[in-house]
């Protein structure tokens, strides 16, 4: 009894068997979810838009054992969306248990210079891949008996910053948020979850630049109670979580991994 009851729990707490499909991932938080799904199990595909930084990444988690493959993908795109999901399809015979949607991009201009082009381009990478590809993959989810979706947002969808001009990004990233929330709601007959993370201060080398290089990144810095920045590799913990049979009532949630900011 008590083996049954290790076996039973180890489980709980394990992506064996697991397929994931994560796109934006050849560097930052992306990379890193893809090594800690891969880690603990999962067989991964991921995308990115540029080809010789993806195929770096896969090298390395391959000469890691780990199950990756990739393939070239701008999410932006409908007919690349629609490719990117038809190879997830053959590739892991019609069922997927995870998508993560990662991929994402801002400019940081004030409201009053954005383009019309700069504002359909942050809406399409951030918020219209994301629900499309969500759209693609129902099927393959909902055959899995496991499925689990898990967006990538930002907390400047929830607060906002003075010194961080992205007002279209914040939008796209807000509207990501609520279409968790239904999307969780609508799909939880079929066995698919739906989640939420908003990452806040991610050390990456724009932001660490941002932080340590002007007064005002320093002023929205010293507003993070936990006092240091995040690390790609806490966000990746979080995705694998809300991946896991572990969370399994977990639905419909958006949850700040941020150092505490969004309390200041």
């Amino acid at each position: 009894m008590a083996m049954a009851t290790t076996s039973s729990k180890n489980e709980r707490w394990s992506l064996a068997g697991a397929t994931a499909l994560v796109t934006g991932s050849s560097k930052g938080i992306g990379r890193a979810i893809v090594e800690e799904l891969a880690s603990l199990g999962a067989t991964v595909h991921t995308c990115a838009r540029t080809e010789a930084p993806l195929n770096r990444c896969r090298e390395e988690l391959t000469a890691k054992g780990l199950a990756v493959t990739v393939s070239v993908c701008d999410v932006s795109l409908r007919a690349d969306r629609e490719a990117l999901v038809g190879t997830v399809r053959e590739l892991f015979g019609g069922k997927l248990s995870i998508l993560v949607n990662c991929a994402g991009m801002s400019f940081l201009k004030p409201a009053v210079e954005l383009t019309p082009d700069d504002c359909s381009q942050v809406m399409g990478m951030n918020f219209e891949s994301c629900f499309h590809l969500s759209q693609l993959a129902y099927p393959l989810l909902k055959a899995s008996q496991r499925g689990c979706i898990i967006n990538i947002s930002s907390i400047a969808s929830v607060v906002a910053f003075c010194s961080l001009p992205n007002a279209v990004y914040s939008a796209a990233k807000g509207a990501m948020n609520q279409v968790t929330r239904n999307l969780a709601a609508e799909w939880a007959n079929d066995g698919i979850r739906v989640n939420c993370v908003a990452p806040g201060f991610i050390r990456t080398p724009l932001l660490s630049e941002f932080v340590e290089g002007n007064e005002l990144g320093r002023a929205e810095f010293s507003r993070v109670p936990m006092g240091r920045l995040g690390e790609p590799e806490d966000i990746a913990s979080l995705v694998a979580f809300l991946s896991m049979p572990a969370s399994s009532y977990i639905t419909g949630q958006v949850i700040c991994a941020d150092g505490g900011r969004c309390l200041s």
